[in-house]
């Protein structure tokens, strides 16, 4: 698997807008943003790198809303 790229939270927030996703609300440090039944979450801590973990459930998102939801066998 290819490495992650490294994002601070605006660039998760800018490629959420870009994939249709809008801002739901936003709750001390963290915004909800949302298309259609997804949602994800995103911490805002001032210009921080996000972990890993957190960059990964960003791509995956996106990556089902543009797809679809896949189908149980």
């Amino acid at each position: 698997m290819p490495k992650l790229p490294r994002w601070t939270a605006g660039d998760a927030e800018r490629t959420l807008l870009a994939a249709g996703f809008e801002l739901l609300r936003s709750k001390g440090s963290h915004r909800i943003y949302g298309k259609r039944h997804l949602r994800v979450t995103v911490p805002f801590h001032g210009g921080a790198i996000l972990h890993p973990k957190i960059i990964k459930q960003v791509l995956e998102i996106i990556d089902e809303a543009v797809q679809g939801p896949t189908p149980i066998s």
